[in-house]
């Protein structure tokens, strides 16, 4: 089975007044259209100082182009050039697809198309009030 396109989702996991919290699930579907669960523990808050609703402030573009750099590859570690990180996290994808019977190399995941979609929670705020 190959790997035809990365997906993550987006999810609202909390808010609070001037803070919002997301989810970042990262995925690998399959061409049968099964998603194999590659990251599951990214995310990141976004807060204002004044206290108002920062969904108010974010549209699905700037959450999809947060959610393609949170999901990696990461910044490099000391020592470390960004090819040598991201080489690093393309292997890591790729081995953990391995590990579940996928075939797929570093440098053909690093090439499939990137999609951001947002749960349905988010999706709901986003759209703001019914």
């Amino acid at each position: 089975m190959r790997v035809a396109r990365l997906v993550t989702v987006v999810e609202l996991r909390g808010s609070a007044p001037g803070e919002a919290s997301f989810s970042a699930r990262h995925h690998a579907e399959l061409a049968d259209g099964r998603q194999l669960l590659l990251l599951g523990d990214r995310g990141w808050t976004v807060g204002t100082s004044d206290r108002s609703d920062p969904l108010a402030h974010e549209c699905e573009a700037d959450l999809a182009e947060t959610a393609r750099v949170v999901v990696g590859p990461d910044e490099p570690w000391v020592g470390r050039t960004h090819e040598q990180e991201a080489a690093l996290h393309w292997a890591a994808l790729a081995a953990s697809l391995s590990e579940r019977g996928v075939a797929a190399t570093a440098e053909e995941l690093r090439r499939l198309a990137h999609d951001v979609e947002t749960g349905p929670r988010l999706r709901a705020r986003l759209a703001g009030p019914a």
